[in-house]
């Protein structure tokens, strides 16, 4: 709707610039729509702003037409489904459900960045694990202070939660939790090598693409889930 009444406004103009606000409130209010939405629409508020820019983008209703629906590429797919991962859901629901203003609020800046903000999007997802561990320690209790780094973090936590490889026999069972403390030593690694949470004086060794962000961000909200749902099974456990 809102692309054909921006369409109609470049096109010999449009009697819905109310429809147009509304419906620009509406997306400007969801993170994942907003950053996938054309520049123009985050820019201008009605249509009376839009036309000028949109007037000198192109002479023609052809060009102006192709360079609207081009611009909500992005958004579409989103909505389709197209850049959204099969476990975002899962992850959103359990993380909502143990911290919906701490943890899940990470998590959906997590994946809102996943595509607009490569870097930022790695460190978030740092930030993710090392808030879910912090947030286990301390229902436990365990102590840690602000010095230990993540891989510290997550084998007192596992420790506890009875995830580390020795308390299980079943080499099956062993090998997916070593593969667990092997993925968080190599999103440490990886935030401190190509995320934006230092001052670099050398030039990056690899630029982060969107597809190194969703590495990051889905294997960080695997292992986010896995130790929220351990914790609260050993909760429940817990006379």
């Amino acid at each position: 709707m809102m692309e054909g009444i921006l369409i109609d406004s470049a096109t010999g103009g449009s009697d819905q610039n109310h429809v147009y606000e509304h419906l620009r409130r509406e997306f400007m209010g969801d993170p994942q729509i907003k950053s996938r939405l054309p520049d123009f629409v985050r820019t201008y508020r009605n249509l009376s702003a839009f036309w000028p820019y949109i007037k000198n983008q192109a002479p023609t209703y052809a060009e102006r037409r192709q360079i609207i629906s081009a611009a909500f590429t992005a958004v579409v797919e989103y909505l389709e489904g197209a850049a959204r991962s099969p476990m975002d859901d899962a992850t959103s629901d359990s993380l909502k459900t143990f911290d919906a203003d701490g943890v899940h609020e990470i998590w959906m800046k997590a994946l809102d960045r996943r595509s607009s903000d490569p870097e930022g999007a790695i460190t978030i997802a740092r930030t993710l694990l090392e808030t879910v561990l912090k947030r286990i320690a301390e229902e436990m209790p365990i102590t840690y202070t602000d010095k230990d780094d993540l891989p510290k973090l997550y084998n007192n936590v596992s420790k506890e939660l009875k995830l580390a490889p020795s308390e299980h026999s079943e080499d099956s069972i062993k090998r997916i939790l070593g593969g667990a403390t092997t993925i968080v030593h190599g999103l440490s690694t990886l935030r401190n090598r190509l995320s934006d949470s230092h001052g670099r004086g050398t030039k990056l060794p690899v630029r982060p693409s969107a597809r190194h962000a969703s590495l990051a961000v889905n294997t960080a909200g695997a292992i986010a889930t896995f130790l929220v749902e351990t914790y609260e099974v050993r909760k429940s456990e817990t006379p």
